[in-house]
């Protein structure tokens, strides 16, 4: 039996709930004006929620919030391979996944879509950077390799796979998320986990 606590007027006038308040000098002072008002007594405080009303803490925040699905989070990364997440504004989520699947034997390559130019060329070949040049400096031009082989080739052998989280991939075009979708059947070894957006 977890009690939880609760808000008092979030809670439905047809729950019966037990009320536990600590009676200080100000509230018998306006319990008194309360009474002396001849308004109806109306109380406010904590109230906790126990297991005997079937309520809990979760019916009203969110259960998700207090624990998160985490085995549905791992068969759906392996089942897909590339998912879509939707993130909340305060953040969190994103920590407790990365560190299931890092316990799990991934290896993570964290990239921002924002200055990630095309991710075809960026991810599976080699490609051209030309850094800024000032006056009269010769343009030079830098090849890199790419990054998706580069870290699957230094990949330990006791590695499960290497996870593409891809950070702000609103700004990406539907082509280039279709790629990011396409890639798990490229590289196998490869998931693709993209954050397109707030919840």
């Amino acid at each position: 039996m977890a009690a939880a606590a609760c808000l008092h007027y979030g809670t439905p006038a047809s729950i019966k709930i037990q009320q536990k308040q600590q009676p200080t000098r100000n509230w018998m002072m306006m319990q008194g004006l309360r009474r002396g008002n001849g308004e109806a007594s109306k109380r406010v405080g904590v109230t906790n929620c126990s297991g005997n009303s079937g309520i809990e803490i979760g019916d009203f925040i969110g259960g998700d919030l207090l624990k998160p699905d985490l085995g549905r989070w791992l068969s759906d990364v392996e089942k897909h391979k590339a998912i879509a997440i939707y993130t909340p504004h305060e953040g969190g989520y994103e920590g407790r996944y990365l560190n299931r699947l890092r316990y799990l034997g991934y290896y993570f390559l964290d990239l921002s879509a924002r200055g990630l130019g095309d991710p075809e060329t960026t991810l599976t070949k080699v490609y051209p950077v030309c850094p800024a040049h000032v006056g009269k400096q010769p343009i030079a031009r830098w090849y890199f390799p790419p990054e998706v082989d580069y870290r699957l080739a230094a990949l330990p052998p006791s590695a499960k796979g290497l996870v593409v989280w891809i950070i702000e991939a609103k700004v990406l075009s539907k082509s280039e998320l279709q790629f990011l979708a396409l890639l798990p059947t490229l590289r196998p070894k490869v998931r693709v986990i993209a954050e397109c957006g707030n919840w």
